[in-house]
């Protein structure tokens, strides 16, 4: 796959041991921390405009809390995990680049309340093209909808070259997270599954390679670009709707007189069903269920 000392792909051209990440959030900074724990012959480095949040990652006091972070970062800081402002020298320095910022829903113009709003993941493609020397894989990590990698696609297709051997090329990967609030770490360490999508095989395997240092290769699922961004909307989606069925079920309960806990405890030992997401409460929390569904509902 690769040449010399192992560091350059031999048909992608791309350096292999280097990885930046844009975005130092919820989603980035756990998730390069473990890249940087399971591969430590992989330096990481994790850019963000937003100074205090680098400044607090550097920091004693991180800017989130997960069970597991805080020790995951200390043992891996300064060594080959790294936190910067400077998103110019990151990009430079690695050629597998993910954008992991944030992917609200749009508060304005068209689809306001429901789309959702791809600025920044926008901007971070304008940015990969403008200080980019040589060929990159860009890794979407963030949610967004399907066939944004259309749209970054064009930014950064119309700043390649055909120079040389390889030239300036960019191919795009998906490759959504599935963490929960509280276990993320446990999610990062020992997933259900990681899902990868592309349309050119060898950059795909450059990614499959970096999480089967500790992934399992039957766990690393691999699917066309459209998939891989649909599956995370679909996932959510499906989520919720047990919260939401679970629920519906609660209120008939309460006419009829029997115990919710007791008929999800009933319905949840079928293994066809399971037992997750079968609690009922309110309505399902979280910051990504909503946001997800009226995306979802926004393409359809």
């Amino acid at each position: 796959m690769s040449s010399e000392e192992g560091q350059v792909h031999s048909r992608l051209g791309i350096r292999l041991n280097k990885i930046c990440c844009i975005g130092a959030g919820y989603v980035g900074g756990p998730t390069m921390a473990t890249i940087a724990a399971k591969c430590p012959h992989i330096t990481v480095t994790i850019v963000d405009l937003n100074e205090a949040r680098i400044n607090a990652w550097n920091s004693d006091s991180l800017p989130i809390y997960e069970p597991g972070l805080d020790e995951l970062v200390r043992s891996c800081r300064g060594k080959n995990l790294f936190f910067s402002t400077d998103v110019k020298k990151g990009i430079e320095e690695a050629d597998i680049i993910f954008a992991s910022v944030n992917t609200p829903t749009k508060t304005q113009g068209v689809g306001k309340g429901r789309a959702a709003d791809l600025r920044f993941i926008e901007s971070v493609g304008r940015t990969i093209a403008q200080y980019s020397t040589r060929s990159k894989i860009v890794i979407e990590k963030s949610t967004v909808p399907i066939k944004t990698a259309e749209a970054i696609a064009r930014v950064l297709t119309a700043n390649e070259t055909s120079g040389g051997t390889i030239g300036k090329k960019f191919w795009i990967l998906s490759n959504p997270e599935f963490l929960a609030e509280g276990t993320a770490m446990k999610d990062l360490d020992a997933p259900d599954r990681v899902l990868i999508g592309g349309q050119v095989d060898d950059a795909v395997q450059v990614l499959v390679d970096i999480y089967a240092n500790w992934v399992p290769r039957d766990k690393i699922l691999t699917t066309n670009l459209w998939s891989s961004e649909l599956s995370k909307l679909v996932a959510n989606a499906m989520l919720a709707q047990r919260v939401s069925s679970i629920n519906s079920i609660a209120r008939l309960c309460e006419r009829t007189g029997a115990d919710v806990k007791e008929v999800s405890r009933a319905i949840g030992a079928d293994s066809r069903i399971g037992p997750k997401f079968l609690n009922a409460s309110i309505g399902f929390g979280g910051s990504c269920f909503q946001k997800d569904i009226l995306n979802l509902v926004y393409i359809c």
